[in-house]
């Protein structure tokens, strides 16, 4: 049987664009197996929410890579643009589709939008980061 992850990602940045960095939190039957955060030096908001992805998805793959897998993200830009329902116009942010594409297979991929206020650990994780970096 395939086995089922959760992730939670997180990109922020401080100035938009300014310094910017992601968090990503892989659950699997509800129990924390791997979070993953990481400066990405000075990018936008949203390049940051799509690395955070990125890094969760690769974090999935290197675990198993047959996996399906659910992604929760309080970003609607990535959460509409990975499930198909809005266009990605923007060419960066056609090249971090393109990444996450290639982190794990689409077909096993889903994407579910929550609050900011569920998706506090990926957060932390950043804001952890990003306040190192001061």
């Amino acid at each position: 049987m395939a086995r089922h992850f959760v992730i939670t990602a997180d990109g922020g940045s401080r100035g938009n664009p300014g310094k910017a960095a992601y968090g990503a939190v892989v659950y699997e039957n509800d129990k924390l197996v791997k979070e993953v955060g990481a400066f990405i030096g000075i990018a936008s908001n949203n390049v940051a929410e799509y690395e955070g992805l990125i890094a969760g998805l690769r974090a999935v793959n290197e675990i198993d890579a047959a996996a399906t897998i659910l992604v929760k993200m309080d970003s609607k830009l990535v959460v509409e643009q990975m499930s198909g329902r809005w266009k990605v116009k923007h060419p960066d942010m056609k090249s971090l589709v393109k990444k996450a594409f290639a982190s794990h297979d689409p077909k096993l991929v889903s994407y579910q939008w929550i609050p900011r206020e569920e998706n506090s650990h990926a957060d932390s994780i950043l804001n952890d980061v990003l306040d190192s970096q001061i």
